[in-house]
């Protein structure tokens, strides 16, 4: 696993790469692409968790048909700022995903290749949940249906701003 801040990402991802956002809860795992230009995330499934090594397998998959450069996973960080034990799970979950040696295909080899960043998701499944509320009326059941894919989408889409703003401010020499 190689965890990576945003300017290395920035310097480092390769044009027209697609990163992948992960939700990672308990029972599901949220996904979320992005397009090749770096500027929209896009829902994409909701894993439902089994196994480590059956879940793994599925984003294994995605990392591979999608040609996914980079993983962009959702920290939940306390309100305050801090950690606590479900930070840990998806530290864990990520050091997990990167000690097994699954094929990715090119040009990454394997999990422990892909440069990780972790994002602040506070409020991020609320937030959507609201949106879904408010913009589309959606009913509880279509609402759970989505919402896990749909905060991934959050998650990944804050990276990919922040990816545009670091970008933005070291084409202007600033």
């Amino acid at each position: 696993m190689t965890l990576v801040d945003i300017a290395t990402l920035a310097a480092t991802l390769p044009p027209h790469s697609r990163l992948l956002g992960l939700d990672v809860g308990t029972r599901t795992i949220g996904l979320a692409t992005s397009d090749v230009l770096g500027s929209l995330a896009t829902p994409l499934e909701t894993i439902a968790r089994t196994k480590f090594t059956k879940d793994a397998a599925r984003l294994a998959d995605i990392v591979r048909r999608q040609q996914i450069a980079a993983l962009a996973v959702g920290l939940p960080l306390n309100m305050d700022g801090t950690e606590g034990p479900r930070c840990q799970s998806v530290r864990q979950f990520v050091a997990n995903l990167a000690a097994l040696d699954l094929d990715l295909g090119p040009p990454t080899r394997r999990f422990a290749d892909l440069p990780i960043v972790l994002q602040d998701e506070r409020l991020s499944t609320a937030g959507v949940e609201r949106t879904m509320i408010e913009s589309y009326d959606m009913s509880r059941k279509k609402r759970d249906a989505r919402i896990d894919a749909a905060a991934a989408a959050w998650i990944l889409q804050a990276v990919l701003d922040r990816l545009r703003h670091v970008r933005a401010g070291a084409g202007s020499g600033g």
